[in-house]
């Protein structure tokens, strides 16, 4: 890619990182190319598709979070692990309003831009909740798409303005649900947590 072109590319994607940031992922794409003072056509000849927009935003994030779990992985309790992953995954999600919808429905689509990622994201969660389960410090009856779907849940709480206050009280609740250390710390007063 030519130089100009690189800076155009990351110039729009920059002003769509704001733009999704104060709008949701729903921003339209004229407002976007407006934004950036560019033309629609500019815009889309950069990114064919809001997917492959959103795409290109979010990849960089995904691969973040998908080598925290990696790092986790190798350090730290299992239940620590997974309760700082999963922290951390939540409150990326609620970053950017509605991308976990995006996310939830590019998950069971192979032809989306943002499967791939998805997949990854949610297979790196699903190593750390495994890990956890054989240290005995996770339930047993869940898998990683049970742990992706929680995920989504609790960015939907974030998402809820109403609801946002209750946020990391219910993370709380839900971390005592899947970590069985957590549930046990919680039964004898501590207030410990996800």
């Amino acid at each position: 890619m030519r130089a100009d072109a690189r800076k155009n590319r990351d110039h729009l994607l920059a002003v769509a990182s704001t733009a999704l940031t104060e709008q949701g992922v729903e921003v339209s794409l004229r407002d976007i190319a407006r934004r950036a003072d560019v033309g629609l056509a500019t815009l889309l000849r950069h990114f064919p598709t809001r997917e492959a927009l959103l795409d290109a935003l979010l990849r960089t994030s995904f691969d973040e979070l998908t080598a925290k779990a990696g790092e986790l992985e190798r350090s730290g309790s299992p239940d620590d692990a997974l309760a700082s992953w999963l922290r951390d995954c939540v409150a990326w999600t609620t970053e950017y309003r509605g991308v976990v919808v995006l996310m939830a429905a590019a998950i069971e689509d192979p032809e989306s831009a943002l499967h791939a990622s998805c997949t990854t994201l949610r297979a790196a969660g699903a190593r750390l909740l495994a890990r956890a389960q054989a240290a005995g410090m996770a339930r047993t009856d869940m898998d990683g798409a049970d742990l992706f779907a929680l995920v989504a849940a609790l960015a939907w709480l974030g998402d809820q303005h109403s609801l946002a206050p209750r946020a990391d009280r219910l993370f709380d609740v839900v971390a005592s649900a899947v970590l069985t250390s957590t549930a046990s710390s919680d039964t004898r007063g501590n207030a410990g947590g996800l």
